[in-house]
């Protein structure tokens, strides 16, 4: 006849005891790390205890080597910081009240000069984000993702003067194709640019990112306006 084991009631190899009967969750302690790489956040699942952790990553990046967030302001309306703007009362008082950029024909190819009224244009944009941000559900609408690029001043084909966009990011002319209407013209690499050095999320499809673009641009010209995500 063979001796009974008595088995004292904690977890098991492979098995576990009900959910009643199991020892309280200790919360642990976040990883360590330096520096150089982004917070680590441990999170624990309610839903129950037998659920891994997960790691979820601050989205902020340090720069890299020989990288600043000062720059050399690229434009009169620009900061010297990464793809921030000056507010609206600043450029007002200082007389900034044409905003220009460079485009070019799709059909003729012509490269020029477009002029855009600073505060008529930003009335355009804050009006449009007032009456339909609602129904927007945190993404860029279509109108946004396909910009209605104005027309041509020498062929007078319509919709055709796409903006020309630097392929260095930190001189990208943010508030041009803010006023008009224009950012859907740029990449999702370039929009996530202007996220990343603002402090916005910056994952997710280029509707959500683009989207907001739009609000923080146009939070920066206006800090008290209707603008929050």
């Amino acid at each position: 006849m063979g001796l009974t084991r008595t088995v004292s009631p904690t977890y098991l190899l492979g098995t576990r005891l009900p959910y009643h009967s199991q020892p309280p969750l200790l919360t642990p302690a976040p990883p360590a790390t330096d520096a150089s790489t982004s917070t680590a956040v441990v999170v624990r699942e309610e839903s129950g205890p037998s659920r891994p952790l997960r790691i979820r990553r601050n989205p902020t990046q340090v720069l890299r080597d020989g990288k600043s967030n000062i720059i050399t302001a690229p434009f009169p309306w620009a900061t010297s910081n990464r793809a921030t703007v000056h507010t609206l009362d600043y450029l007002l008082s200082h007389r900034l009240l044409t905003i220009t950029g460079d485009v070019q024909c799709k059909r003729c190819e012509r490269q020029y000069q477009m002029n855009f009224d600073l505060e008529e244009k930003f009335a355009e944009v804050a009006n449009y984000i007032v009456a339909n941000k609602i129904t927007m559900h945190d993404r860029a609408p279509s109108i946004w993702m396909n910009p209605i690029l104005p027309d041509c001043q020498h062929c007078n084909q319509t919709s055709c003067a796409k903006p020309i966009i630097s392929e260095h990011k930190r001189s990208i002319n943010w508030l041009f194709l803010l006023l008009g209407q224009m950012l859907g013209c740029c990449t999702l690499d370039q929009l996530k640019y202007f996220c990343k050095h603002t402090e916005n999320h910056r994952t997710g499809a280029k509707d959500r990112v683009l989207y907001l673009t739009y609000l923080g641009l146009c939070k920066q010209l206006n800090p008290n306006g209707p603008f929050e995500r």
